[in-house]
């Protein structure tokens, strides 16, 4: 973290013009001014330097911890707070990073509200942080998607307004400038507008994201990674990631969740990018259902085996349990499953149907 004093720090931002509207916003940033980058952006030997102790035990977001369906037939007002940290935690044993989160976690929380709610979303600069961060949702009809609202520096909080107009599954994300390094850097996830008749009933929901890490060092490369430009800007990343670590949501490492035979699930699935398009594949199933671009205004494509996700976009997609035995979520560019982490698992568990498999005949 910067040993700077936060207030000087923040006056030292406010001066240089990162608290102004026209830096934010998906089509805007590109243009703007650079903000100023510390130590840590400047590629060196993540050899020299020790991994580094963590903030916390693990930045992948549990897959099952996400909102109830709404089962109310008014639209209300729905308070949300969404606070900015920078945190360091495992990429994957022995390898660290300082990620760019939203509430501790990879992707950021899911919000979930009804078409013709009213969101008064209010979000917090970590005291302590080390630069300026906002938030566009893709569901706002508004300057920046709610960036130029929202631009908060270390210790600062804003609230705004909007009215979610249509429905959807939307991607947010951190828009400032150097917003394609704040992205990979964790700082994405969606927000769930549903139609106002709601979605139709299944037994498991599920969430998760993709995104890729540009480092300065080897995928594996035992030590602390330092934040990569250069790679970033050949689109070269080192890690592709679900919830941001390897194999997070995996039986070796934080486990995977479960459903049963028989039953149905739905996956809402998020590609922060900033750069990789996913070709989203369930390895052992198809996709019974998916509403490409998290489009749930339209009828759903039928048996779908791979769906593309374009960075900065969502799909939802149910499938259903027909046998025992693990469904992987890949991305089907198979050499980020084999090399650079991209992969999470669903257990499916129950009796074997040999009507549809037998593994031994």
């Amino acid at each position: 973290m910067s040993t700077i004093p936060t207030a000087t720090r923040r006056r030292v931002l406010e001066a240089l013009g990162v608290g102004t509207a026209a830096l934010a916003g998906c089509a805007s940033a590109p243009g703007a001014k650079e903000q100023p980058t510390e130590a840590k952006t400047t590629p060196q030997e993540p050899a020299m330097n020790a991994a580094q102790q963590t903030d916390v035990d693990r930045i992948a977001a549990d897959p099952t911890a996400i909102p109830d369906p709404i089962d109310r037939s008014e639209p209300k007002t729905v308070s949300v707070e969404m606070t900015s940290k920078e945190q360091v935690a495992e990429i994957e044993p022995g390898v660290t990073y300082t990620y760019m989160t939203f509430g501790d976690q990879i992707p950021g929380p899911m919000i979930r509200v009804r078409r013709g709610d009213t969101v008064e979303l209010t979000i917090t600069n970590e005291e302590g942080n080390s630069m300026p961060h906002n938030i566009d949702l893709h569901a706002v009809r508004g300057p920046g998607g709610g960036a130029e609202a929202s631009m908060v520096t270390p210790g600062q909080t804003k609230t705004f307004r909007f009215k979610a107009t249509y429905p959807g599954a939307f991607i947010y994300h951190c828009a400032v400038p150097n917003l394609d390094m704040h992205i990979s850097s964790g700082m994405f996830g969606m927000i769930l507008v549903e139609p106002k008749e709601g979605l139709p009933e299944v037994d498991h929901e599920f969430y998760f994201g993709q995104h890729e890490l540009y480092t300065t060092g080897d995928t594996g490369e035992k030590g602390h990674h330092d934040f990569d430009m250069e790679a970033m800007a050949a689109e070269e990343p080192t890690y592709v990631l679900m919830n941001g670590e390897k194999y997070a949501i995996t039986p070796d490492v934080h486990g995977a969740p479960s459903m049963q035979v028989g039953e149905t699930a739905r996956v809402y699935f998020v590609t922060g990018g900033p750069n990789l398009d996913s070709s989203f594949h369930p390895i052992g199933s198809v996709w019974d259902e998916v509403w490409q671009q998290g489009s749930i205004a339209g009828p759903p494509n039928k048996y779908v085996q791979t769906t593309p996700v374009k960075p900065g976009s969502c799909a939802i997609a149910n499938l259903h349990a027909e046998v025992p035995g693990p469904i992987k979520l890949v991305d089907h560019a198979l050499s980020r499953v084999a090399r650079k982490g991209m992969m999470a698992v669903i257990n499916r568990e129950g009796a074997a149907n040999p009507d549809v498999f037998e593994p031994e005949v």
